[in-house]
């Protein structure tokens, strides 16, 4: 049977983008469908954006340490229409980016929607039905709003970064690391920041970790209440009147959302081609990134795995050398490192210390400290530094890191982690002193054993 294509790739994100190329470069026919901008969640209105905000929100505080370093330094006014014009103007530069990339590889790009048609038919928003050999899934996730009395007034991560200005006063729901990020953020350009969650901030990671960054934003300004719900959200002229669940009431000039996210697999068809999804409406696929339709794979958020960027790629690297390159490789979802761009930074890698106590067998080593440049300053700022190795293997099974570039830090220790390294090897290496991270190769007493 002869098909317009061999892979038509639905989503132009990032795991999307190299599935396609590399598909091509391995001889395929190769299309891909895009509704709204090349680059996905991750370029447009994700981690490079907001990666940006943060360098612009830790402006003040760079100011402020100056000073204390003898400096005569002084900060005005943040000019975020200035700001947004150099944002917007930066992501189209890496749209175009991307879009040149798949045009050189020789991918067919369609600016529009396309959804599942069939094990080997995929319709576009035009109309147009084209048939391909392969169909590879790769739509990401999108924000999750629930449903109550005024949910329409608020606001997502899709939507903060194209404010017209900066509010006054925000409301941010949420406790995972979108939120706080955005609440360090915000805090950082001079916006007077309120977080709500129903529970504790940033469950699920380490909770010493987690606890030192919470007080820390805290320490910096951030209003934080837990264990709060809202029941509705009133407009009343420029304000958003918020209740909560327990009587309180507060005006805001703006609410942002950022309670989880959910994968985008609704009206593409998948279930009526007969593709399984989850409870989430995640496409469940096996080590290979096959769906149970042998045609039809998928990649990265949508399969709701490891949602991060660098591993979408992997995946979609994977897929493609899979199927059209001959050399058959898994994706590999073991010891993942990422960074929580909050203030301060988290890198974390490898299991929590909640996890090592579950499993037991395992020695824990901490380090917290005031490091030498804030501390300087006279910051009360601290730093955290954790190892958690096996009792038997002696492996660094996690590694966690509160500090200034925790996530450059992580990055590097992550090599080690997936080398296996051990807690000896770790001692035997030679401290870079004077640094922060030297504490990682000096830490010589337990702590905690389980």
């Amino acid at each position: 049977m002869s098909f317009d294509y061999d892979l038509f790739v639905i989503g132009g994100g990032s795991g999307g983008v190299r599935a396609a190329r590399i598909a091509s470069t391995h001889g395929a026919k190769v299309a891909l469908a895009e509704e709204y901008r090349m680059g996905g969640t991750c370029m447009i209105r994700g981690c490079v954006p907001k990666k940006l905000m943060v360098f612009a929100s830790t402006a003040p505080g760079a100011v402020e340490e100056a000073r204390a370093y003898g400096w005569e330094a002084a900060v005005g006014a943040f000019d975020w229409t200035g700001f947004r014009a150099r944002l917007d103007a930066e992501l189209d530069r890496l749209e175009a980016i991307y879009r040149k990339g798949q045009q050189g590889a020789g991918v067919t790009v369609y600016d529009q929607r396309a959804t599942v048609a069939g094990p080997h038919e995929v319709r576009l928003a035009d109309g147009t039905t084209v048939s391909t050999k392969h169909i590879l899934v790769a739509t990401g996730g999108r924000p999750f709003v629930p449903e109550f009395e005024g949910c329409k007034h608020v606001m997502t991560s899709n939507e903060i970064f194209k404010m017209e200005h900066l509010p006054e006063r925000i409301l941010i729901v949420g406790g995972g690391y979108i939120a706080c990020e955005f609440s360090c953020i915000l805090n950082g350009l001079g916006v007077k920041v309120t977080q709500y969650n129903r529970s504790p901030l940033l469950r699920g990671f380490d909770s010493e970790a987690r606890d030192l960054i919470v007080d820390q934003m805290a320490a910096g300004g951030i209003d934080i209440h837990t264990h709060v719900v809202i029941s509705k959200i009133e407009k009343d002229g420029a304000d958003l009147v918020v209740t909560c669940g327990d009587g309180r009431v507060d005006r805001f000039d703006a609410v942002l959302y950022a309670t989880g996210r959910v994968p985008n697999t609704d009206g593409l068809g998948l279930e009526e081609a007969g593709v399984t999804l989850g409870e989430r409406g995640e496409v469940i696929v096996d080590q290979w990134s096959q769906t149970n339709i042998p045609s039809i794979y998928a990649v990265g958020d949508v399969t709701d795995r490891i949602n991060l960027t660098p591993v979408a790629i992997r995946e979609g690297h994977a897929f493609a050398d899979t199927v059209f390159g001959a050399h058959a490789r898994p994706s590999d979802h073991e010891l993942v490192a990422s960074a929580v761009f909050t203030q301060p930074e988290f890198g974390t890698c490898g299991i929590t210390e909640e996890e090592a106590e579950e499993r037991g067998n395992a020695e824990v080593y901490v380090s917290s400290f005031k490091p030498m440049r804030s501390g300087f300053a006279g910051s009360d700022a601290r730093v955290l530094m954790k190892l958690i190795v096996c009792r038997e293997s002696r492996k660094v099974l996690g590694c966690h890191i509160v500090a200034p570039e925790a996530g450059e830090m992580i990055q590097m220790v992550a090599i080690a982690m997936k080398m296996g390294a051990t807690k000896e090897q770790f001692d035997a290496t030679c401290a870079v002193h004077p640094t922060m991270g030297e504490e990682l190769v000096t830490m010589r007493n337990r702590v905690r054993h389980y």
